[in-house]
């Protein structure tokens, strides 16, 4: 069996973007020379979904409201309570709204190709803007110990 790994850095603006990663992951898979096999593509970010999903303006603003109202921002979550948690970042909506969207999708690889119906699409959705060179380096919003990342990444491992 063939192992291939790959990491897909992934750079948002704003509180929620959601973004079509299709032809990223299909340059990944192409790297792989897999022909057939599985496709797994999993968020190593706590506020980064992944789903399959046909990929339009619209239908993405509508998630966001739907999210929006299951998972309001600064609703008393104990995750953004400093006397709660060891971050006061107050993006305890983001990881929960990532929960109820999942953090990995496995596809099929056929013909070399990851098997997406003909509208479909993946879609990386992050929660929380990407933070990368904003902050001075070694500073963090969380206690000593318990660092987080700060950034959004993907990986794609193609067996076959």
């Amino acid at each position: 069996m063939k192992v291939f790994r790959d990491v897909i850095p992934i750079r948002t603006e704003g509180s929620q973007q959601f973004l079509d990663i299709t032809k990223t992951v299909r340059d990944a898979v192409a790297r792989s020379a897999i022909q057939s096999g599985v496709l797994v593509v999993s968020s190593l970010h706590t506020t980064m979904a992944l789903f399959v999903n046909e990929f339009q303006p619209h239908s993405s603003i509508d998630l966001g409201g739907i999210l929006q109202t299951l998972v309001p921002k600064r609703a008393g979550y104990f995750h953004d309570d400093p006397r709660s948690s060891d971050c006061d970042r107050g993006n305890g909506h983001a990881h929960l709204r990532t929960i109820l969207l999942g953090r990995s999708v496995s596809l099929a690889v056929t013909d070399g190709e990851p098997a997406l119906g003909r509208y479909e699409t993946t879609v990386s959705a992050r929660r929380n803007p990407s933070r990368m060179g904003r902050r001075p380096a070694g500073r963090s919003r969380c206690r000593p110990g318990r660092a987080g990342s700060s950034r959004g990444t993907a990986r794609g491992a193609a067996r076959g």
